[in-house]
Formats: structure tokens, sequence, C-alpha cells
């Protein structure tokens, strides 16, 4: 089924999402999609030409420090090979907590995060060390309830190197994949433990697809049980239900189509829907997420084995901005999460200007709020 998008880009945004809800549409020829920066972290850019030759082998591993968090574990960072959807090979990352002194062949939880953003800064592997209150895994205490009964537990990096929100597919095959990577290392003593999968929200779409795709993708894993909840089970639905009038949750559902456009460029072409103003728009905010990137800074980089702390640079120039011109809000996601159409004056940057009935898009990685639904 051929895609007619209208002209606006909230009609736009709204109908690729739906469309790719069944994976099966094409558009038209168009602007190629704007991909997030790779991390300057080199365990990240030195893997990305290193292909193994099967899903899940190791492609580098290392010792992290243990989040400020997590009590009494050790943490490690696996990159491994993986797929994405149209099964072309990529490497993805996944963080292992470790109790210390635990039992060989535990419990391994693998753990799929809320990650509903487009820029790497929002990965997990990032933001257990982060600094940044908008980017901090606020749940991440959490996770000491399974580390003290002896689990381990893998979060991977679930919306792979281009930050493909909502391409849950591809979520799936990179936790299934994340999980062989981790029971292939043999520090980590998990060969052969029983495999549980939990996840919420965007992290909860991974889950489910990993869940659905484990017996014909990985069915050499002991998957044991999976838990989920925030879970759309319709996105042409709840897009019908967003419309094509002002909606409070616009600002997710054009991170989802966004995402999805990366995940699939020949089926959905968004940013040739784009207008020539809003075009330039779109590719001013992206410049501005690499701005953002220590690996734009003046050249200057994080030291090694520590990751990216994203800066949030607030200049004379940047606060003058022109009327209606996107703003990069503090955190995520990515380029996208900016004021669409949206005056340069203070309002709730955390949810809808009613007095304008324009979207505004969340700033912040993954705090689910009040309300939200979750494209």
């Amino acid at each position: 089924m051929r895609i007619r998008l209208r002209r606006g880009i909230l009609t736009a945004a709204v109908c690729a999402a739906a469309a790719v809800a069944a994976v099966t549409s094409t558009g038209p020829a168009g602007a190629a999609p704007l991909y997030p920066p790779l991390p300057a972290d080199p365990f990240y850019r030195a893997a990305a030409e290193a292909y193994p030759s099967a899903p899940g082998d190791i492609v580098g591993i290392r010792r992290m420090p243990t989040p400020a968090e997590i009590v009494g574990a050790d943490a490690w960072q696996i990159s491994f090979h993986s797929t994405n959807s149209q099964g072309d090979p990529i490497t993805a990352v996944t963080t292992v907590l470790a109790p210390v002194g635990k039992a060989p062949d535990g419990p391994l939880l693998s753990f799929q995060h809320v990650i509903n953003a487009l820029g790497p800064q929002c990965a997990p592997s990032q933001t257990l060390w982060t600094t940044d209150p908008n980017l901090a895994i606020r749940e991440a205490a959490g996770l000491n309830v399974a580390l003290q009964r002896g689990w381990t537990v893998a979060i991977p990096d679930h919306l792979g190197p281009t930050s493909a929100y909502g391409a849950a597919k591809l979520g799936g095959q990179i936790t299934l994949d994340g999980i062989r990577a981790v029971q292939r290392a043999p520090e980590l003593q998990v060969a052969n433990s029983p495999v549980a999968l939990a996840g919420y929200s965007g992290g909860g779409m991974a889950t489910g697809w990993a869940a659905a795709l484990a017996p014909s993708y990985a069915p050499e894993l002991n998957i044991v049980g999976a838990a989920m909840g925030g879970v759309p089970m319709n996105l042409r639905k709840m897009a019908d239900g967003i419309g094509t009038e002002p909606h409070p949750v616009f600002g997710l559902a054009f991170a989802a189509a966004l995402g999805l456009e990366r995940e699939y460029p020949d089926r959905i072409n968004l940013s040739g829907q784009l207008t020539p103003r809003r075009a330039r728009d779109a590719r001013r905010a992206h410049r501005r997420m690499h701005q953002r990137h220590p690996a734009d800074r003046r050249g200057r980089k994080p030291a090694a084995g520590q990751p990216d702390q994203p800066v949030d640079r607030r200049t004379g120039r940047a606060r003058r901005r022109r009327r209606e011109q996107p703003r990069v809000l503090p955190g995520c996601p990515g380029h996208a999460h900016l004021r669409m159409a949206q005056p340069h004056r203070r309002a709730d940057p955390g949810g809808f200007d009613r007095r304008n009935a324009r979207p505004v898009l969340r700033g912040g990685c993954a705090r689910p709020e009040p309300g939200d639904s979750h494209p």
C-alpha cells in the first residue's frame, strides 16, 4: 500500500507512524533521513566496521565504574554483532551489572529501559553514568532489587546505532543478540543461565518483540518469562486517536515517525514531505544536536572508557532565536525534540501550550508522564 501523505507536518508524522505499524508500505523518493552521530568514544566507533560471523558475537568488552545508584555489583559494557530490520549487520552495545560474588549460571535479567528518544546520548550505556539530571535513569536504583537476589542484569541500547525509536523489531533483535553476547562472555559466568525479559514503554516494545521473535530468531536461549508494560498494541489506532489537530503527545508520535524513517528509509519518506523552510529548520536542529555532542565541541573528547556527557550550551545567540524557529530543549529526543512552529516565549517545556494551541515536545530522555501515549 502506498502512503499518500498530506502537506501538514502533523499529518505526515501521524500517517507515517501509523503506516509502519504494518511495515508494508512504500513512499516516494525524497530527502534522506537525518541520522545522529555515533558517540565519540572509540568503543562505539571502532566496532562499527568489525562484524564477526554471527549475531551475538562479541566485538569488544570492557569494565566500567559501578554507576552511583548501584550497590554491590561490577559493571561491564559489551559491543556485539546484531542485525537491523532488513537483516543487514550492525553493532550494538549492552551494559551488564553483575553482583559481586554471585553464583555461576544464576538468573539473567535483560532489562529494556524506557528510551523514548532519538539521540544516542539517551542510551543506557550513556545515561547510567551521566550527571545531567535531564538524562539520568531515575529508576536505576530499583535494579538493586534484582542484583541483591544474585541476578545479573543486562541493559541493552535497544534503539541501535541510529537511535531508531519506534522500530521495535530492531529492538527485539538487539535485545536477543545482547543476551547471546552476555552469555558468551566468560567473565560474566552466565552461559547456562535462565533468562527473563522486562521493559516498559519504549523498552516494553523491545521486550514484546524479543519475546515474540525468540522462538525463530534465537531458539537456543532459555527464556523463562517476559514482563512488559505501557506497550502500544496498534500504532494505527493510536495515530488515528492523535488525529490531525494539535495534540499534547504529538511530539512523541513525531519522534516515533522520525525513528521509523531511519530504520525504513525506503518505506517511510517523512523528511521528503517537509517544506523547504521546515527542511532547513530540521537541518539546523540536527546541527545543534551535533554541537551538544562532545565530539563536536572544539575537538575535545571524553576520557577513554567514559561515556559521553551531553552539554547544554546556552549562549546569547542561542537565546535570541527567531519567531517560529525550532528550539532544542534540554535532553532528548535528539534532533527532533524541538518546538514545531512555536513562537519564542516562555511556556511549559514539558507539555502542551494551550494558549497557542501548538504541539510542544517534551524535554528529557525517557520520563513517562501521566497521560502519555507511547506510539
